[in-house]
Parts: C-alpha cells; sequence; structure tokens
C-alpha cells in the first residue's frame, strides 16, 4: 500500500523510479514486478531492488544521480537519508518517520464507539502501523469504565496462522521486533505502570506477542514517548481539554491523532490544537486517496496523496521572456 502511494505520483509526474523493498519483506516487491511487466510499463521505468538497508538503501540515498529519495521508516534511518543528501547532490527528501498517536476520549463519547476504535488503532496490524493509536487518554469520569472494558475486550483476540479464518491475531514480523517489544514490557513495569494485560510471548510457530496494555502511565515514561511498534498501548487519565491537549502535543512526533467527543465545538478545538497531520473525529486512523497523509515534528515532512502528492515529485520551473517588437 505504502509503495503505490509513492509509485502513482512518481510515475504520474513523469518520473523514472527505483523501489528499495524492506529487508523483511522483500516478497511482495518480486510480485509487484511481475504485474508491472504484465501492465505494459516500458523497460526502466519502474525498477525494484531488494537489499538490505545498510548496503542497497545507503547506495542509493548517496548516489549522485538519483534526483529525490522518499522513505518511510524508523527516524534514526531518516536522519541518515537526509545527511546524504546534504553531503551528495542535495537531493530532495520526504520522510514519513512513525508515530506516537494519541487517541483522546472525552466522556461525552459514545463509549462503545471509542472503544471498537481504540481498540482496533493499537491491535491493526499487530500495533505495526504508524498511525497506531498507541497513547490512549480517556477523561477522568469515565477512566475506570473504559480500561476495564478495553483490557476485557483486547484479551478476547486469537492468535494463529493468519490465512485461516478463524485467526484475529498473526504474528508480529520478527524475533527482533518481537524482543523489542517485550523490553518495553519491563520498561512499562519499571516505570511504576499498572500491566492491565498481556505482557507475554505465546507459543506456536512464529513470532507471536499477547495484546498488552498498561494503564496510569505517567506522561514522561519510555512506554508515553516512544514508539514501540507493536500491539502496545499506554493509557492514562486527564482531567480538562487543555490537559489533554498539552499531553497530546507532549512528544516528539505529530503524525496522526484521534479525537472521541459528542460536542462539535470540542472536537474543532481539540482537533485544531493538536500537533499531527492528521486528526480523525469519532473514528481511528482512515487515510484516504484524495487527502494528504504525512507528519510534523520528528514524524518527518512531505505528503503522500492528494494533490499535494504531486508537488512531491515535481519542481517548479520558471520561464519568462521578453518579447521585442519590431
Amino acid at each position: 500500500m505504502i509503495t503505490i502511494w509513492k509509485l502513482a505520483p512518481s510515475i504520474a509526474a513523469g518520473n523514472t523510479l527505483v523501489i528499495k523493498t524492506p529487508e523483511l519483506c522483500p516478497l511482495y516487491g518480486q510480485k509487484l514486478a511481475e504485474l508491472i511487466r504484465e501492465a505494459g510499463f516500458p523497460p526502466g521505468v519502474i525498477n525494484i531492488v531488494c537489499g538490505l538497508g545498510s548496503v542497497a538503501g545507503q547506495r542509493l540515498a548517496e548516489h549522485p544521480t538519483v534526483r529525490k529519495i522518499s522513505f518511510t521508516g524508523s527516524p534514526a534511518v531518516g536522519r541518515q537519508i537526509l545527511a546524504a543528501s546534504a553531503k551528495t547532490n542535495l537531493k530532495k527528501v520526504t520522510l514519513e518517520l512513525g508515530g506516537k498517536g494519541p487517541s483522546v476520549v472525552f466522556d461525552d463519547a459514545d463509549i462503545e464507539n471509542a472503544l471498537f476504535w481504540t481498540m482496533i488503532g493499537i491491535t491493526a496490524n499487530n500495533g505495526q502501523i504508524c498511525v497506531a493509536g498507541s497513547r490512549i487518554y480517556v477523561q477522568s469520569t469515565i477512566y475506570d469504565r473504559f480500561v476495564q472494558e478495553f483490557s476485557q475486550r483486547s484479551r478476547e483476540a486469537v492468535h494463529g496462522d493468519p490465512l485461516l479464518g478463524t485467526t484475529t491475531k498473526g504474528p508480529v514480523i520478527s524475533a527482533g521486533q518481537r524482543d523489542r517489544i517485550m523490553s518495553y514490557v519491563d520498561k512499562g513495569k519499571e516505570g511504576g505502570a499498572r500491566l492491565l494485560h498481556g505482557g507475554e510471548k505465546l507459543p506456536g510457530k512464529g513470532h507471536f506477542v499477547a495484546n498488552t496494555a498498561f494503564a496510569d502511565v505517567a506522561q514522561d515514561s519510555a512506554i508515553m514517548q516512544e514508539e514501540v511498534f507493536g500491539p502496545f498501548a499506554s493509557i492514562a487519565s486527564f482531567e480538562t481539554e487543555e490537559e489533554v491537549i498539552a499531553k497530546s502535543n507532549g512528544t516528539s512526533y505529530g503524525l496522526s491523532a484521534a479525537v472521541f467527543t459528542s460536542n462539535l465545538d470540542r472536537a474543532f478545538r481539540v482537533t485544531e490544537a493538536i500537533e499531527a497531520g492528521q486528526v480523525t473525529v469519532n473514528i481511528w486512523g482512515t487515510v484516504n486517496a484524495n487527502t494528504p497523509f504525512g507528519g510534523v515534528k520528528e514524524s518527518g515532512f512531505g505528503r503522500e496523496m492528494g494533490k499535494e502528492a504531486l508537488d512531491e515529485w515535481t519542481i517548479p520551473k520558471v520561464v519568462k521572456w521578453h518579447i521585442v517588437r519590431k
């Protein structure tokens, strides 16, 4: 999906393209190459390269004839790409570098709807999604009820082979990612947060991690500030609108956020105040082909989708004429 976000506007704007697939999931790129050839694209217009980021990715970032890099991934690698651009040909760069999305639940929200979307927001794709609603702020008047019901529903996942219809939870992408998630379980416990559920590996053929949530999480704790990239929710209460806006903006990220309320005026105030590339109201994580998607702060810069995506793959040029009349 993210590859197509980049491929479509790039080709529409008249560029040729090199796609470097992620080293942990390269096979989709081979299938895409088959479809590109079947569709009749001329040779050399869309090229797909598989390889390690530290080798193939770095070479592309440093190559003097590459004019543009569009990258989705970690802030650390994004910084390396930006540095490579600065040291070589000043190639144009757009970066989408993850997030720590807040989901804000006010006490006037439809609580069933809020529970549904906040749970989907941190379990979809096992939380391995840049717009994951990994921080959940709930107004104190409904906090205890919300936490109890959220935890109960999150425990009901059935893990196993993701190709089976009975499975609702597959494995995370690698042993390394599973271990990273487990390291944040330890950080949550060490930070004094209350483990609601999960926090353990699950049996089976694959790198399974239980849906995990901590409650009463301090704003400055690692599990509230750092992207875990797993089915890992950090939940905290708030009293006032001003307080939750400050908490929502209180990380280095700014990709996506969700607000749940039945008060239209409040929805306008809070969505305007939250620092994020996109904010949804009474729903989580929707993306649309006709609206721009991207982040602010350390979530990166540049936009994909919408007409704004074409701006990332073109460069304005002005030609001025002086007509001499004889």
